[in-house]
């Protein structure tokens, strides 16, 4: 008889379980001793570090969790790859024009990020983004060199466009993106008003629409741009004002998630049309922006589901560069500056949030006696009678069964004709018999329809340090699917599966969609809880608009941050940003701090009057008070 040979659990198990390989996109792996790790290539070399010391040496220094933790070396390869990818496809290809990128400030405006973007994009021209005026402000501040652009979106209004023409005096690249008719008059007005000669783009809506997220941008219905019989205006209007050469940069922007490459290339096939007869109307014409798009694949499937994306980043580029080279060298139209506004792609994966689980609720029965007194209900009965009592042949009458037993104690609960011991019981002995139904029907040859609710019902709910809508806005908004997995420990079998919940006691402070290759998963594999040990999760490619869009619910701040630079020796703490302290938060919601302390004074000072507490007490509540201002707004240990 051939015996069954069950091999160890290895890190290699977790790697394929979570699917780091497939999504990591080589920044993340699994080493041998169960760790995630973060690697970046420095010079010829690879360079890696285990994320489990990172949160350790993080602790040593006094930094609690939850901490956002952002990885330089990931912001600049993801920079660097983008820009030698496209000049890869312009050189293959023999395109006569360039590429010249351009990170949206509105996908992470946080400073540390921005400057990292903007050292390591001077010596591709990588420009900026801006979409409001302290935006601008912004990128007038770090763009040092005068071969990027500034690509400026979004209404502007006098202040705006001032700021804008003084700078293209200073020689700065600055573009005015027309998204409304109504913009046009006050660019013109104000370039006469200062004698200075503005570079005007237009924003078209296409009739290609996308499939994903964020997709709203396309279509006839897409809120910002001009229709095309918009821009004809725009273009006469332009003629009419001898400002024709003004005209530079077709822009357009189908959504930030393009998972289908087929829809990447419809859109630029009707750019690239609108463009050739712009050049006929006349426009100097000179740069096309197709906006952004490049998809993150977050979930590692490669293909066009919404979270993920069936192209690589060479084919996005060449692409490109074969459209629009395919529409316009017919037309004998020079080629343009590319320009792509590529702010996902840079950035998500330069940011990794890590957090401990508190506490564990576990549906399992915590009591089942072996005899059930005589005088219990005979429902009570009923269910002890259906433990160890289901098999193959019987799992649906034993699952129908149970459910009915259970149901009627409940009922017979609410009018008082069983006690709260009585139908603990019965609670325990329905548990016992829910959890004998699903290990059964792992194994079982019949398909069991109830399985896959059963096994969610029985899912454990790890409770986790940190907030929901503060740190992953867009789990709760709009059902995005980031990874999500432990980062260490993963020699070991994950015996439990759970959903997330946050501390921010709201319904929907919960994380129950996980990435998974060939679909959506309602429940995560993690491992039991040790004692005395922290046990840390991390929520991966991050870093695109979840930091800008969170909130303060529950009054939960900004987690902690910390930049790491990955060396030729492990890592190096670059940067350190305290996360937001009680004081902090209370002042954001218009709560003056030394207001609410000198109210608490006077009650407490009331209560050394009255004799509740003594003067001595007094000075510890106070203490404890003052401590509590100015501490982490998340549980600390």
């Amino acid at each position: 008889m051939n015996k069954i040979v069950r091999h160890a659990w290895t890190a290699g198990h977790s790697a394929e379980l979570y699917g780091v390989n497939e999504w990591g996109a080589d920044f993340f792996s699994v080493s041998d001793q169960g760790d995630v790790t973060v690697q970046a290539n420095i010079g010829a070399n690879t360079t890696s570090s285990s994320l489990l010391e990172i949160v350790e040496e993080v602790r040593q220094r006094g930094i609690d969790s939850p901490v956002l933790v952002r990885f330089d070396n990931i912001l600049a390869e993801q920079i660097s790859r983008l820009n030698n990818a496209f000049a890869r496809a312009i050189e293959e290809n023999d395109y006569r024009g360039k590429y010249r990128g351009v990170f949206p400030i509105k996908v992470n405006q946080q400073c540390h990020v921005i400057e990292e973007i903007t050292r390591v994009g001077a010596q591709f021209g990588h420009g900026l983004e801006a979409g409001s005026k302290p935006e601008l402000i912004i990128a007038l501040a770090h763009l040092n060199t005068r071969d990027a652009h500034i690509v400026c979106n979004g209404y502007k209004d006098e202040e705006f466009i001032d700021l804008g023409l003084h700078a293209c005096k200073m020689g700065y690249r600055v573009i005015f993106v027309i998204e409304t008719p109504s913009e046009l008059p006050i660019i013109l007005e104000r370039s006469r008003e200062l004698d200075i000669k503005p570079i005007i783009g237009v924003r078209v809506k296409l009739a290609s629409m996308v499939g994903g997220h964020w997709n709203a941008t396309s279509g006839d219905r897409s809120i910002f741009g001009l229709s095309i019989a918009q821009l004809i205006s725009v273009v006469d209007k332009l003629r009419a004002e001898s400002m024709l050469d003004c005209l530079q940069l077709l822009h357009y922007h189908l959504g930030s998630q393009i998972p289908n490459i087929r829809d990447i290339r419809s859109g630029v096939v009707e750019a690239c049309q609108v463009y050739v007869d712009l050049v006929r109307e006349g426009a100097t014409m000179g740069l096309l922006d197709l906006g952004g798009g490049l998809a993150v694949d977050y979930d590692g499937s490669k293909t066009n589901f919404i979270h993920s994306r069936n192209y690589n980043l060479n084919e996005y580029c060449t692409d490109i560069v074969d459209v629009i080279m395919s529409t316009l060298d017919p037309q004998k139209i020079p080629h343009p500056t590319i320009i792509t506004e590529s702010g996902r792609a840079t950035v998500a994966y330069s940011s990794v949030l890590i957090f401990n689980v508190l506490d564990v609720a576990t549906f399992e029965p915590s009591h089942v006696p072996e005899k059930i007194e005589d005088d219990e209900h005979s429902l009570i009965h009923n269910l002890k009678d259906l433990v160890n009592a289901a098999n193959v042949r019987n799992l649906q009458e034993c699952y129908n069964d149970a459910l009915f037993y259970r149901d009627e104690i409940r009922e017979l609960f609410k009018r008082g004709q069983v006690n709260l011991r009585s139908r603990s019981l019965a609670e325990n002995l329905f548990l016992k018999i829910m959890q004998q139904i699903s290990q059964i029907a792992e194994d079982s040859p019949q398909k069991f329809e109830e399985v896959t609710q059963l096994r969610e019902q029985l899912s454990d709910i790890y409770y986790c340090n940190f907030s929901v809508f503060q740190s992953l806005p867009d789990v709760w908004a709009i059902n995005q699917i980031f990874p999500i997995m432990p980062i260490h420990r993963l020699n070991e079998k994950p015996q439990r599966q759970a959903i997330i919940a946050d501390i921010t006691c709201d319904c929907d402070g919960k994380i129950d969609r996980f990435t998974d290759i060939r679909n959506t998963r309602k429940m995560l594999p993690l491992h039991q809880l040790k004692d005395n040990e922290e046990y840390y999760i991390g929520a991966f490619l991050v870093g695109a608009y979840q930091e800008t869009l969170g909130d303060l619910h529950n009054l939960f701040g900004d987690t902690n941050v910390v930049s790491v630079n990955l060396t030729e020796g492990g890592f190096e703490f670059v940067h350190e940003i305290e996360g937001d302290s009680i004081s902090n938060v209370l002042s954001y919601v218009e709560y003056d701090p030394q207001t609410l302390q000198n109210r608490f004074r006077k009650i407490a000072e009331q209560a050394v009057r009255e004799k509740r507490i003594s003067a001595a007490d007094r000075l510890k509540v106070m203490n404890a008070f003052s401590a509590s201002l100015r501490g982490y707004t998340y549980y600390e240990r």
